[in-house]
Formats: C-alpha cells, structure tokens, sequence
C-alpha cells in the first residue's frame, strides 16, 4: 500500500501506511525503506536517513536500501561521502540497475565531475534506454553544467550556508569596491582636466582610496571562515575574476589619479585607465556569456535532450542549449568578420582572391548549424521549439543573415564590377547591423526573464533532473520473498552449493546446508576463506539446493553475499529466485 502511494505522490498516506506495516514486523526492511522516501518528500530529510539507515542494517547486501540511504544522504550537507560510499555499493551489488548509476552520476556532477557522471549515466542507459532521468542528466554533464552553488564542494563537511555567506561577502566587496572607483573617476577626471584643478582633483580622488576600507572593513567582519577562502574561489572561476579585477581596478584608479598634475601623460593613455575603471564590472557578464558558450558539448546534448523531448524538463533544456548553439553562430560569425582579409568591396587584382575567401567563412556558420540540426535529431521538434522561444529564432534568424552577408560580400567582391563592388559594400555594411540585432535580441530576452521571473537564456537556467518522467525510483522496488517450499529446501537439502566468481573463473564449493534464513529470505551459510574472499571481489553469487523430501524440486537463489564476521556467516539478500523441477523447464521469480 505504501509503494502505490508513493507513485500516486501521496507522501504523507505512504508514511502512514509504511509506519503500520512496520509496527506488524519491524524486521523487514522495505518498510522502512518506504518510510525513508515518504519521509524525503515531505522535507524531513534527518529522519528519512535515520529510516535509511535502520534498512541497510537490516538488509545490508540490498542494493535497494544502499540506494536509498545513498539518495537521502545527498541532501545532508556535509554527508557526500557517505552518500558515494552507499551510490557505490548499490552499483557493485547490482550493476545491472540503472538507478544505482543514476545515483552515482548525480553525486559526480554535484561535485562537477561531468565525465565520471556522464559514464554513470551511460551504464544507466546501456541498461535503459528510457531512463528519462540519466537521458536529461546526461546531457547536464555534456554541457558542463555546475550545481547553483558552484563555491560550495558538497564533499566539504561544512554547511554550505557558510560558505554560501562567505562567497556572498566576497562578491560584495568585490562589487562594492570596484563600483566606488568607477563612480568617483569620471568626476575627478573631468575635475582635473576640463575644470583645470589638476592638483586638488588628484588630492580628492586620494581621498576616495580611504573609503574603499569601509566595505572592505565590513565585509571582513562577516567573513567566519578564511580557511574554505582559496578552496571557493577554486571552485568559483568567475567570482576569481571579480575577485582579481578589485585590486587592478584599485591600481588603474591610482595611476588614472596620480598622472593628473603630469600634463605629458597620452590621452589614450588616460582614456584607457578610464575605461578600465569604468566598464570592467560591465564587460565581465559579457565575457561570461562569450566564454560560456563554448564550454561542453551541446550537440550531443541536443541530441539526448531530443530522445526526452517531451518532457518538460527536456524541453527547456532543450531551449536553452539551443541559446548555447546560437552565442556560437553568434561568435563565429563575428570572427568570420574580423578575420575576413575582404576590406570593403575590393574588386581588382590580389583583393579578388582575398575576396573570394570570404565565401566559405560567410557559409561555414549556416552549414554547421544544418549539420547539428542533422546530428540531433531535432528536425520533428525543432520548429515547436522556436515557435515557443520566438526570441531564440529570431537570434539563430539574424546569426545565419550576418553569415550568408559575408558570403555574398565575398562573392561580390570577388566578381568585381561596378555592380557587384556596390553589392559586397552593401553586404558588409548588413552584417554588423545583424550582428548587432542578434545581440539586442539576446539582450532584451535576458531583461525579459529578470522581470517576469521566466528561465533566461543562460547556463544558469538549466534544470537538474530529479524524479523526470513516470518511472519509478529503483528505491521503492519490494524485496525479492521466498516461497514456502524455497525455504524448505534450503533448510533441509544437505547438499546446497555456493557459486561465485574467482579470479580463474567461476566456481562451485559446497556449502553442507543454510545455517538460517532470515525474515526478509536473507540465507546466511558457513562457507570458507576463499567464499569470503571471492564475495569481497565480487558479491554477485548463487546458491543451489535441490530438496530432499520433494526429490523432484530445485531451486536456485541468485543475490549479493556479505561476509558476517561476528556471526561468521555470509549472508546473502535474494535478488532472483528459480525453481523448477527434474527434468523440466526452470520457472524464473524476481
């Protein structure tokens, strides 16, 4: 009952139910599983690990308990370790089980390890191609997706509102420094050079040095832990950068002020300290976005992310990864610009064949972009996507007119003529104004979402998959019981054999007979140091038995043995059950 509920997402009827079940025999551990992930989905994640727990010690070869503690620990700052630790031993029990590498996979890419959490996913795949969840993920791990909180390392046993504060603290002297010397120098400048009090400009601007200590002073105080300060600013490349910027911006500002009394110091030079002091807070988000698109691979995740589609979740991926590919139309086709050797409408001798270069990198962009339409597979959903992100298509729109303008330019200028010189002007003069309406597109669809709370056309706006799609978690899957007559066959045959996997191959040892069977069908055996060795190499095993009263039955338990040293027993959890008869066909229960 409290599985059907947990599908139905009715967490609060599931725990109810799971709480009765386990108040009936407390020994089985399925019910506190349940009650483990009733309890996560309602928010009471320390008491959904102490459930989590209680399961794995009483079944502590089921991967689907080690599942689940692994999957309520991930919440518990500071306990990301141990949630690798259960996310590896379900996977080394059960490799066959996508969500043991889901699991595994999103632990990796918490932590930005995008390739380890990319194989995770593909093991997933490999063994469910519908797994919604490692499909959208993977396509995270693709595009180098980092977590919301990319300071903070979730392997760290510190709560990450700590580090949270502190990378606040940092970023706001860093804004707040960097703003004070941008706001003070145009004034001062214009003091010392247009108003002609170069002297009292200079001493004024000094002054405002002295000010930068007050939110240097202030931010300092709410900083309570210097030592994560390196390890954030590792983690967090672009509040590096802003940390950076702070004390070079501190340095033009002194040059820009001491070199007012000098009256031979060059204006660009002058110009330059300004500009510096002025736009770097400006061009860093710019920089971002031009650096970012480049980062990962979003044609093949594209591509994964059109296997999901549908899904909601996909499909804003989807969009967003589509921005990514458009800021890379975008860049090419500036580079194919600036790079281009066409100046103008050259016509005649040399400036022909240079001309004529200007044609592939004017046709590189739209080819490329008809390539990746190919490679993803996005032909059947590309035209609703656009229609639902009109802003997006109308970017990619211009992105491709600014490409096919150099191409034109190139042809013309390559042609020569009157004519064609007036066609490869007019076509140059056409690809900046596309260039630049690509960009104010982008621009206004970034101010758009700030104000109306929608998913912005930035990195930032990806969504991290969790519980995608009707499948259900791997987690709430029931234990696998024994029948009657499969417990009584353990329990009387005499002649019950262990086989398990050894560095020479598979082998067999007679195990005499089972020394108990627990309420959940764990069998517990008294076998030798090499069983014990071999289940800590790999503790896939089975166990035949045939049984003595009813000569014709046999059956054959397939599960993940561990050893007991206290008890001194392996115990092996059931993960499949055969049985059949002599001679006939075998019946397969899982």
């Amino acid at each position: 009952m409290a599985a059907k509920l947990l599908a139905d997402d009715q967490p609060e009827a599931a725990l109810a139910a799971a709480d009765e079940a386990i108040k009936r025999d407390e020994r089985i551990e399925w019910g506190h599983r349940l009650a483990s992930l009733a309890l996560e989905r309602l928010g009471r994640d320390a008491e959904a690990v102490a459930a989590a727990e209680r399961a794995v010690r009483l079944a502590p070869g089921s991967w689907a308990a080690r599942l689940r503690l692994g999957s309520a620990l991930r919440r518990t700052p500071g306990r990301w370790r141990e949630a690798w630790t259960q996310a590896a031993k379900a996977v080394h029990f059960a490799p066959e089980e996508p969500d043991a590498h889901v699991l595994a996979g999103d632990l990796a890419l918490a932590r930005g390890e995008h390739d380890r959490a990319a194989r995770s996913y593909r093991a997933a795949l490999d063994g469910a191609p519908d797994h919604l969840v490692a499909r959208i993920n993977l396509s995270l791990a693709l595009l180098r997706w980092e977590r919301p909180r990319p300071h903070h390392d979730p392997a760290w046993v510190i709560d990450p509102r700590e580090t949270g504060g502190a990378r606040n603290a940092v970023e706001t002297w860093a804004r707040q420094v960097r703003l004070l010397f941008a706001v003070a120098l145009p004034p001062v400048v214009a003091a010392g050079l247009l108003g002609g009090h170069r002297t009292q400009a200079a001493i004024a601007g000094l002054a405002v040095l002295a000010l930068a200590a007050v939110p240097t002073l202030r931010q300092a105080r709410r900083m309570r832990i210097w030592s994560y300060l390196p390890q954030i600013l590792a983690r967090d490349v672009w509040l590096t950068v802003k940390v950076a910027l702070t004390p070079l911006s501190a340095l033009a500002y002194t040059a820009a002020v001491l070199t007012l009394p000098v009256q031979t110091v060059p204006a660009s030079a002058r110009t330059g300290l300004l500009g510096f002091v002025v736009l770097n807070g400006a061009a860093v988000p710019v920089v971002r976005v031009l650096v970012e698109a480049w980062r990962g691979r979003p044609v093949l995740a594209l591509a994964e992310l059109t296997a999901a589609l549908p899904e909601r979740t996909a499909r804003r991926n989807a969009d967003i990864a589509l921005w990514i590919v458009a800021a890379r139309a975008w860049s090419l086709t500036v580079l194919a610009a600036l790079v281009s050797p066409l100046i103008g409408g050259l016509a005649t001798g040399p400036g022909r064949l240079a001309a004529a270069l200007a044609v592939p990198a004017g046709i590189a962009v739209p080819a490329g972009l008809a390539w990746a339409r190919r490679r993803t597979g996005l032909s059947g959903q590309l035209r609703r996507l656009m229609k639902a992100d009109r802003s997006l298509a109308l970017a990619l729109a211009l992105a491709i007119t600014a490409s096919a303008a150099i191409a034109v330019a190139g042809a013309a200028g390559a042609l020569g003529g009157r004519a064609a010189s007036s066609v490869a002007v007019w076509g140059w003069r056409a690809v900046p104004v596309a260039l630049a309406g690509a960009a104010v597109v982008f621009v206004l669809r970034t101010v758009r979402a700030r104000l109306s709370g929608l998913p912005g056309p930035w990195r930032e706006s990806l969504v991290f998959c969790e519980g995608c799609g009707r499948r259900q978690p791997g987690d709430i899957s029931p234990p696998v019981e024994l029948s009657e007559e499969v417990r009584r066959a353990f329990t009387s045959s005499r002649g019950v054999v262990l086989a398990y996997a050894d560095p020479s191959g598979p082998r067999a040892m007679a195990v005499g007979a089972v020394a108990s069977i627990g309420p959940t069908g764990e069998l517990c055996l008294i076998a030798d140091d090499d069983a014990w060795q071999a289940a800590e190499r790999d503790p896939r095993v089975s166990i035949f038995a045939a049984d003595p009263i009813e000569r014709r039955f046999w059956t054959e338990v397939c599960g993940t043995a561990l050893g007991d040293a206290e008890a001194e027993v392996l115990r092996v959890t059931p993960k499949r059950v055969v049985i059949g008869e002599y001679p006939g066909p075998a019946r397969g229960r899982r």
